[in-house]
């Protein structure tokens, strides 16, 4: 059976066949991109997925791994980056949709499309950084501050809190 979905798998060989395993690589451009948020993947990145599915009484058992790489933005001082995003799952496409379970097999395909999605998203990082120690950006040029920075020992004290600095320097008993 053709299909035009990349993540839609046959797995005609495998129904009636408890027991039975496969092993399957897809390599497939995001059919979406995935992620809303200062990190995605957009559509068209290629995302590896190496799939084991096992024939087992209730359904096709699919377990795998998928690998893409996330487009993001640092949030301390914008640089671009590309991100690694590794995933794995474990998913039961059941051959009953009353079972209670929220995959099916249908026409003797599993559509990997929503459970690829949700791994993905669920790694997209919600503040990403090009390293742990940037500096970020200086507020008062927007000029991306240098490696190692730190910032000076003499800082102004903003006037609104002024009179708690007198607190913290003259404590009283």
């Amino acid at each position: 059976m053709a299909t035009s979905n990349p993540l839609q798998v046959s797995v005609r060989d495998l129904i009636g066949k408890p027991g039975e395993m496969r092993e399957k690589h897809l390599d497939v451009p995001a059919p979406t991109h995935y992620g809303e948020a200062v990190a995605v993947v957009p559509e068209g990145r290629q995302v590896g997925i190496d799939l084991r599915l096992e024939s087992v009484h209730e359904g096709i058992f699919v377990s795998g791994d998928i690998h893409t790489t996330a487009d993001a933005e640092c949030v301390r001082c914008l640089e671009p980056l590309e991100l690694p995003i590794d995933a794995d799952f474990q998913e039961l496409f059941a051959f009953s949709a009353g079972d209670g379970y929220d995959y099916w097999v249908v026409d003797e395909t599993i559509d990997l499309d929503q459970v690829v999605r949700d791994q993905v998203v669920l790694q997209l990082p919600f503040q990403p950084v090009c390293s742990d120690d940037c500096a970020g950006l200086d507020p008062e040029t927007g000029e991306k501050r240098p490696e190692g920075w730190q910032p000076p020992e003499d800082t102004d004290i903003d006037p609104r809190w002024a009179e708690l600095e007198k607190l913290v320097s003259n404590p009283q008993d």
